[in-house]
């Protein structure tokens, strides 16, 4: 069925709401820059150090996304103080419960990858901070010649981060839009994306006087593969749904056959997140000014958070 909305944001089949399309943004970010970060450390090492603006950004904000989307995920929960259990209690049937798997996997890798690269960094710290801690220096050392396999395993790590967000809502078969097999493909490369806008932002911020840096170049060169791709699988995304059986089809008639959410998919999403910004992207990478740069990434970047946000209110609006 599809239910009768009291508002866009407010109606009878939602089930989750707001916050969890903020959680889904974020996670998509961690993960789009620990791949790119990963991607340029395997085909670019020499730009790949410590001084990278690239992986300064990763080094903040790849953490920063995970630890506070999930905080507003157990703090959206209905008794958030039991989400502990899941912390260990796992269950290989729940999506939720490997997805923790994953998250806690992923936390530690990555702190290890992290301060594996920013071992000179991490030393002075220890040094001044826990001078005592004499071994640290020891298992930096043993960490070291593991590199290049620790950066392979924060790529796989990263993706497969970036695919469960889909796997999460895919799994809620009542949901006809929801319940699609594109969502975790769609959701990874739309976190790369996002990722690869956060990094340019944060790589013209540095550089204000020379926004097109050769670690830009690089996160242009994947950065323009993968939005095609993004909107390949939109595509494809509605054309399934047109394909499928009566459920799917109220679901993609409820989703873009008018009303606000169709407007928020074609202006928001298709519109300022990725027609404009590919229409603009050629002038902005002529241009000497950071502004055009910014313009287009901050347009990207909205872009996806609108994208989560109309995948999971237009999902919860045709019922099965």
């Amino acid at each position: 069925m599809t239910p009768v909305s009291s508002s866009a944001f407010h109606f009878d089949s939602l089930v989750w709401d707001w916050p969890i399309a903020i959680y889904l943004f974020l996670v998509g970010i961690s993960a789009g820059l620990v791949t790119l970060s990963a991607l340029l450390r395997r085909y670019h090492p020499e730009q790949a150090t410590a001084d990278s603006t690239l992986m300064r950004t990763t080094l903040i904000l790849a953490p920063c996304t995970i630890i506070f989307g999930l905080l507003i995920l157990v703090f959206h929960l209905t008794r958030p103080w039991t989400f502990w259990k899941l912390m260990f209690h796992y269950s290989f049937t729940s999506v939720m419960s490997v997805g923790v798997m994953l998250f806690q996997v992923y936390m530690a890798a990555l702190a290890v990858w992290l301060v594996n690269i920013f071992s000179e960094q991490a030393i002075v710290l220890q040094q001044r901070w826990l001078p005592k801690l004499t071994l640290f220096p020891k298992v930096l050392g043993w960490l070291a010649p593991m590199q290049k396999s620790l950066d392979i395993v924060m790529l796989l790590l990263a993706v497969m981060l970036g695919a469960y967000t889909g796997f999460l809502l895919s799994a809620l078969k009542t949901y006809p839009l929801l319940n699609n097999p594109i969502l975790p493909a769609l959701f990874l490369f739309s976190g790369v994306s996002s990722g690869a806008a956060v990094a340019l932002i944060a790589m013209t911020c540095r550089y204000r006087r020379n926004p097109h840096s050769d670690e830009a170049h690089f996160v242009h060169r994947v950065e323009t593969p993968v939005v095609w791709l993004e909107i390949f699988l939109l595509f494809a995304f509605f054309i399934g749904l047109a394909l499928g059986d009566d459920g799917k089809q109220r679901a993609l008639v409820a989703a873009l056959g008018g009303g606000f959410w169709a407007v928020w998919f074609w202006l928001g999403v298709v519109g300022v997140g990725l027609v404009i910004p590919l229409l603009l992207k050629s002038w902005a990478n002529r241009q000497h000014s950071p502004y055009g740069v910014l313009a287009v990434c901050g347009m990207s970047l909205v872009g996806v958070l609108l994208l989560r946000f109309f995948i999971l209110y237009a999902g919860q609006l045709t019922v099965v």
